[in-house]
């Protein structure tokens, strides 16, 4: 579970960490705005496209095997990237490096499935979620922190570099402790590849313009986001069809349980806010209050002590509460998110980021209480012989709502600046009420699963005698 938890940390904190040394990057190997553009979205374009197809190989043929591999690759196209020269060397070690992070994280929520009875997976996943949400924010903290022991020339390579020891150390340790599935216990069937084809060509589809909304100008990169839904569409069909035979990419079943399909649309809505917040926070800090990297990180870190001081906590406590904690967790973020605004509104100038902190805190300690105990309920009623794509297909929606959270509240934020004088404060305040209405949107799902739930347990008859 350690190693599994480390290299999940690793791999999610990729996402964030590069955000802080674009403009060192940038400056170092001369990149344009477009190749900049796809050092930062290259990764999380990979890393969704390959959740699905290797959550799927895990199930079927070994998680170790598909662990092993990733974070193989992984370590390996970290050293590459931090050896690039040009941007068509960083760019492609990128994709390398976010297609084998997709490898390795439907690994880890699988691994839990395997190694815990469900009245015992709470504390991990708790532990999982501490893991995702500190990740997240802490990535321009520890960026910061590497730009400035070691230059803006060398910082941005160390950001890559320290993958290395600690990817080594993991596959070693990996290689011993994580169980190997016997032989005869291995899946022959088919791994769907025409599934994983139309998979692949829909979430390319649904995400690439998303992620190049700034680069590419005009209404025509939409037309590819409406492809991309008729091939999902198309995917959907060929499953039905190929589960009849065979086992299916995705088990379509599990949407009609009610606990993993409304999970799954908490994690897409909440992930659309939650990780929009530190794309904008940091152009706001680093441009607009010319905050170093290092100041900038430093910010943000109030957010990640919280969600790491209750995620655990709400990992242990799931079990007994139920969605409502998941609820409970969401208010107080859409609270701390609102608090933000109003000490934006309060304080400006420098005081701006000390006047978060209290605030940013607060979001922090409702968000430990949303990421771990939601994924333990989504998967709660999902066989162990599925855990794996399970997982990625639930991961896959979360990549995509930080896409669509990124494209959507990112154009505000720039739509705003544009037409008010390059006034930061203003474009980030709008922006920061987009975020929360998407963390309100998830609060709504979340409590009519609560609602359900209780409607349910209302409607079965009671036993006779009582």
């Amino acid at each position: 579970m350690s190693v599994a938890l480390v290299a999940g940390f690793m791999t999610l904190l990729d996402v964030s960490i590069v955000n802080v040394a674009l403009p060192s990057i940038r400056a170092d190997l001369r990149l344009g705005s477009g190749e900049l553009q796809w050092v930062l979205s290259g990764y999380a374009l990979t890393f969704g496209l390959l959740l699905v197809p290797s959550g799927r190989y895990g199930d079927a043929r070994g998680r170790r095997t598909a662990f092993i591999a990733g974070l193989a690759l992984f370590t390996v196209s970290s050293a590459a990237a931090g050896l690039a020269t040009g941007a068509l060397w960083l760019i492609v070690a990128r994709l390398v490096q976010g297609a084998a992070a997709g490898m390795v994280s439907p690994q880890v929520s699988g691994l839990i499935q395997q190694l815990f009875q469900p009245a015992e997976r709470g504390r991990p996943f708790g532990l999982l979620g501490a893991t995702i949400g500190v990740s997240t924010a802490v990535g321009p903290l520890l960026g910061g922190l590497l730009i400035q022991v070691f230059g803006a020339e060398q910082g941005w390579r160390w950001i890559f570099y320290i993958n290395v020891p600690i990817g080594l150390v993991a596959l070693v340790l990996g290689a011993r402790w994580i169980p190997a599935r016997p032989p005869e216990q291995r899946e022959r069937e088919s791994l769907d590849p025409v599934g994983v084809a139309l998979l692949g060509a829909g979430v390319l589809l649904l995400l690439l313009p998303l992620v190049q909304e700034r680069e590419w100008t005009g209404p025509g990169k939409w037309l590819l986001a409406l492809a991309g839904v008729a091939v999902l569409a198309g995917f959907w069909r060929w499953e039905r069809r190929f589960s009849r035979r065979a086992t299916s990419l995705i088990e379509l079943s599990l949407f009609t349980v009610r606990s993993y399909a409304l999970g799954t649309l908490v994690g897409v809505l909440y992930f659309a806010g939650f990780t929009s917040i530190f794309f904008t926070y940091t152009l706001f800090l680093q441009n607009g209050l010319h905050y170093s990297a290092l100041q900038a990180g430093l910010a943000i870190t109030p957010f990640a002590l919280g969600s790491a001081v209750t995620a655990a906590a709400g990992g242990r406590r799931v079990e007994r509460t139920g969605r409502t904690l998941v609820v409970a967790g969401l208010a107080v973020v859409a609270a701390g998110l609102a608090g933000t605004v109003v000490a934006l509104h309060l304080f400006s100038g420098s005081a701006a980021g000390w006047a978060t902190v209290a605030p940013l805190l607060v979001a922090g300690l409702g968000s430990g209480l949303v990421i771990s105990p939601n994924q333990t309920l989504t998967l709660s009623e999902v066989p162990v012989r599925r855990a794996g794509s399970a997982a990625a297909t639930l991961q896959t929606g979360q990549r995509i709502g930080a896409a669509v959270g990124i494209a959507g509240v990112g154009a505000v934020f720039f739509n705003r600046l544009a037409h008010h004088g390059g006034d930061w404060g203003l474009a980030f305040r709008t922006s920061l009420s987009m975020t929360i209405a998407f963390v309100v949107a998830a609060l709504l799902a979340a409590t009519a699963d609560v609602l359900a739930g209780r409607r349910a347990d209302h409607s079965e008859p009671a036993p006779v005698g009582r």
